[in-house]
């Protein structure tokens, strides 16, 4: 048997509102502007972070990379010009115009180390962290 659950006026209001700042600026720390962002995953590694981004039908001028110590913003435009302009266009679904996303990694990066290549639609970038960052290991002396 299914609960009755107590009507909450404000209930939608405050999830749309929440689904609102996650969307802006969730619990990673990315912010996107512009009307689309590409859609990344981001994996870490003991001595690394690895972006990959989905860039389809872009080429690598069209991206722009910047790396502060903690900071990366990848940002670009894509273009599409269609073919025939007297055409009736019924649906337009691929997301055209610029982008930018910003990721605020929570160690410190090597920007002079980072590494960025493009293949197929997927944008490929490799953080190594900082030497200050990365975890070291202590040996335990037996007295």
């Amino acid at each position: 048997m299914r609960e009755i659950e107590r009507w909450d006026p404000f209930r939608q209001m405050r999830d749309e509102m929440d689904r609102l700042f996650e969307s802006f600026w969730d619990r990673t720390g990315f912010v996107e502007t512009g009307a689309w962002a590409p859609r990344i995953n981001i994996e870490e590694e003991r001595d690394r972070y690895v972006i990959h981004a989905e860039l389809p039908g872009m080429t690598k001028d069209d991206i722009t990379l910047s790396l502060t110590e903690r900071t990366l913003s990848l940002s670009g435009e894509r273009k599409w010009e269609r073919e025939h302009s007297d055409a009736t266009l019924h649906r337009a679904e691929i997301f055209t115009g610029r982008f930018q996303r910003t990721v605020t990694f929570p160690d410190e990066i090597d920007p002079a180390k980072a590494k960025a290549t493009y293949r197929e639609g997927i944008l490929t970038v490799e953080l190594p962290k900082s030497e200050r960052a990365r975890p070291t290991e202590i040996e335990i002396q037996v007295e």
